[in-house]
Order: C-alpha cells, then sequence, then structure tokens
C-alpha cells in the first residue's frame, strides 16, 4: 500500500525513468546480472533518498533483484509526484509526497521502516536516525546499511564516536566512485543548472561566494569560473583554502564576503553559515542559495527577522525586502536547490553513484550479518567494478602492467 500524491500522474513519471535509464549503462549491466543472480531474493530494502527518476531506475533495479523495496524521499521538495506515482504503479511501497510538512515527512519514513528491513539505503541519515530513536523496534532484522552523503556519513561517523551506532554501515559517498565524480562534477553542475534555471542571470562578471571547498564545494567554484565569475571561497580547514587559492580563487572570511558577492552558495554541511550579520552588509539584489543537505546552512529565521517584507520574486525565489529598501533572493527556501529547484545531478554522474550503492547493497545483503556496528568504507573491487562498466559503457580502454611491470611496481625496493 502507497502513500502518494496522485496516481494518475504516472505517465508522466514513467516517461522521465525511461529517459533516464537510457543513459545509466552501469547500472543497466549490473541489473542484468542481478536479475539473473537475485542476490536480494527475500529481503526487505528500506530507502530514503531524493525520489526522481534516476534513483527510480535504482528502486527497480533493486526489485528485479529479488528485493521487496519500500522508499520514500529524503527531502519534501526533491519529490517528484509523477516518479512516485509511476514507481507505486509497479507495486513497489511508496509513502513520500513533493512540499509535505514536517510531520507528513516524518510519517512516511516511519511507514517506510515499518517493514521491519534487511537492509536500509539512506540519504542524509533521516531513517538512520529514527532507528535509534523513535523507531527503534523496527531494526531488528537489520543487516546494515548504506549512506549516500557526506552530510549522512558525518552523522554516522558522530554515533560511532558515542558508541550508540547499532548496526553496520557503509559510507558509499567516501567510495572513489561516488565522491570524486557525484560531489564534484555532479554538485557543480546541477548546482549551476538550477540557479541558471531558476534566476535567468548572468553569471559572466559576477561575484560568486562559496561555502566551503570540499568535494562539492569544488565542483561549484569549478563551475562558477568557467562560467567566467569571479570566485570567492570562504573556508574553515587551512589546507583546504589553500588549495582553493592554489585554484585561482580568492579566499576570505563571509564578513569580508558579504558585501562583494552577487551570489552565495553554502556547501559546508553545517549550521549558520550565512546569518544576520552578513545579510545586513549585502548587497541590493544579492541572490542565497544552498547546495548542502539541510536547510539549516543559511540561517532563514533571522533573514526573516531582519526584513519588512517577504513576497514572491518568481518560482522558487523568496524576496526579503530590508528596512533600508535592499531585497535579498533566498532560493528554493535554503533547500537543496539542485534538487528543490533543478533535476538534480545528471543522470550519467547518478549511473556510477547508484551502482556503487548496488553493489555495496549485494555486499551488506551478503556479509552484514557477521559485521560488527560501526562505519566501514566501501571495498576497493566496488570502486574497481564500476569504473570498469563506466570505461566499457563510454568505450575507452587503459593500458595494464605486463607481469614484469608488476613484479617491479609491488616488489622493487
Amino acid at each position: 500500500m502507497s502513500t502518494i500524491r496522485d496516481p494518475s500522474l504516472a505517465p508522466s513519471g514513467r516517461k522521465k525513468i525511461r529517459w533516464a535509464y537510457a543513459y545509466m549503462p552501469a547500472l543497466r549491466e549490473i541489473g542484468k546480472e542481478f536479475a539473473q543472480t537475485r542476490p536480494l531474493e527475500g529481503l526487505r530494502v528500506a530507502m530514503s533518498i531524493h525520489l526522481e527518476a534516476k534513483t527510480a531506475n535504482m528502486a527497480l533495479m533493486l526489485k528485479k533483484s529479488g528485493a521487496e523495496v519500500f522508499i520514500t524521499g529524503c527531502n519534501p521538495l526533491s519529490t517528484q509526484d509523477d516518479v512516485c506515482a509511476a514507481l507505486a504503479e509497479t507495486g513497489m511501497a511508496v509513502h513520500a509526497a513533493h512540499g509535505c510538512g514536517p510531520e507528513e515527512y516524518e510519517a512516511h519514513l516511519s511507514s517506510v521502516l515499518a517493514c521491519n528491513p534487511h537492509l536500509v539505503l539512506d540519504d542524509g541519515g533521516d531513517l538512520t536516525e529514527l532507528l535509534h530513536g523513535k523507531c527503534t523496534q523496527n531494526g531488528g532484522n537489520l543487516r546494515g546499511i548504506t549512506e549516500e552523503t557526506t552530510t549522512g556519513v558525518l552523522r554516522l561517523r558522530n554515533r560511532a564516536a558515542r558508541k550508540e551506532l547499532r548496526f553496520p554501515a557503509m559510507a558509499v559517498n567516501d567510495a572513489e566512485m561516488k565522491h570524486l565524480f557525484d560531489n564534484r562534477y555532479g554538485t557543480g553542475q546541477s548546482t549551476w543548472d538550477a540557479i541558471l534555471h531558476t534566476t535567468n542571470l548572468q553569471i559572466c562578471g559576477k561575484c560568486v561566494v562559496v561555502a566551503g571547498y570540499g568535494w562539492c564545494g569544488r565542483g561549484v567554484a569549478m563551475r562558477a569560473k568557467g562560467l567566467g565569475a569571479d570566485v570567492i571561497v570562504t573556508e574553515i580547514n587551512p589546507v583546504k583554502a589553500i588549495e582553493a587559492v592554489c585554484d585561482g580563487m580568492r579566499v576570505m572570511t563571509m564578513d569580508q564576503a558579504a558585501p562583494l558577492g552577487d551570489f552565495f552558495i553554502t556547501v559546508t554541511g553545517c549550521k549558520d553559515v550565512i546569518v544576520a550579520r552578513h545579510f545586513e552588509r549585502m548587497k541590493d539584489g544579492a541572490v542565497l542559495c544552498n547546495t548542502g543537505h539541510f536547510d539549516v546552512e543559511v540561517n532563514i529565521k533571522e533573514l526573516a527577522a531582519l526584513s519588512a517584507e517577504r513576497f514572491e520574486q518568481r518560482k522558487n525565489i523568496a524576496g526579503y525586502r530590508m528596512a533600508d529598501g535592499r531585497v535579498l533572493n533566498l532560493l528554493a527556501e535554503g533547500r537543496l536547490v539542485n534538487l528543490a529547484a533543478g533535476n538534480g545531478h545528471p543522470v550519467e554522474i547518478m549511473d556510477m553513484s547508484f551502482a556503487v550503492q548496488a553493489l555495496a547493497l549485494r555486499h551488506m545483503a551478503v556479509n552484514g550479518s557477521g559485521m560488527e556496528p560501526g562505519v566501514y568504507q566501501v571495498p576497493e573491487e566496488i570502486d574497481a567494478a564500476v569504473s570498469g562498466y563506466k570505461l566499457r559503457a563510454i568505450g575507452v580502454d587503459i593500458d595494464t602492467l605486463t607481469p614484469e611491470q608488476k613484479a617491479y611496481y609491488y616488489n622493487h625496493p
């Protein structure tokens, strides 16, 4: 039984899913193998993830692998109701709706966990948090968790450090075939795609402030520079700050950057990155957005408290008029701009990420019962397998070592 907004939207969702499937060769190859070997036969998989067409293809592949799939979103504004309808049409249990409020969102998460899953695929850690709180009773069969995002892995590691993590969890985000491409190139392209589509503004010649220079921040800054922007990076990590300088970015504090920026993009995973004292110094017309997982990086309460008026500028843009007449523009309610106001990462990028997810889930299905609670890295052979699938798909050959080279490389004193 599914909880969705409108079943009649299924035809539109099917078109989106079919389009994405055509550009996901690695996931297709794994799907063919899984359909024959059925590695998830009889297992229940609970998923909380951005619920759109690319994700739908992974969920359908897991279903064909023998799993019973229960799926919900990990962000109300990234959920696409037509994709939900298309998945529900297949018999999959879908509990999600675009724009749902906090209580309904948590109810959807709880409905997914009510299946007492054997495996959890999490994006941001909300299912994991419930399994350690209100839904503790639903974790009795759990073999393991796979976590998709930087934010979710941070929450897992913090819980493990407190010795509170009850299950083995695999940090899918840290796999090379995930963060090197998804976080950098995926976030870079999808964030700017959403900003450009939403604002219809010019980027070249503008000043762009990127808060955070992790893999996602690198991607956002790289694309801004390529579009002709003057890029400022703010950082708390001195090594990353020096890297940004060497990459040709200006580096300064947010206090220093606040009066200079035309666009501000937060991508830190932390709260209160842009607060009242920054809003007070910003230019009239400045554009604010967030591409970190949670809507806490731009302090919206302080922005609202400073403003004399909040009004809709256009779809996904809220204007906040300050007492002195300046207007600051917030995109997508401070949520993940690339999904709340865009289409998310490119299909080919998510093909690699979801290929890693699929193989990680198989690993946890087979080995999870014998693993102690803790946060585990993705095995190297999974990265190797996914990179092999991808290279073959794009028709790229690479060199291999001869026996003599191997002997020299691995045994040379």
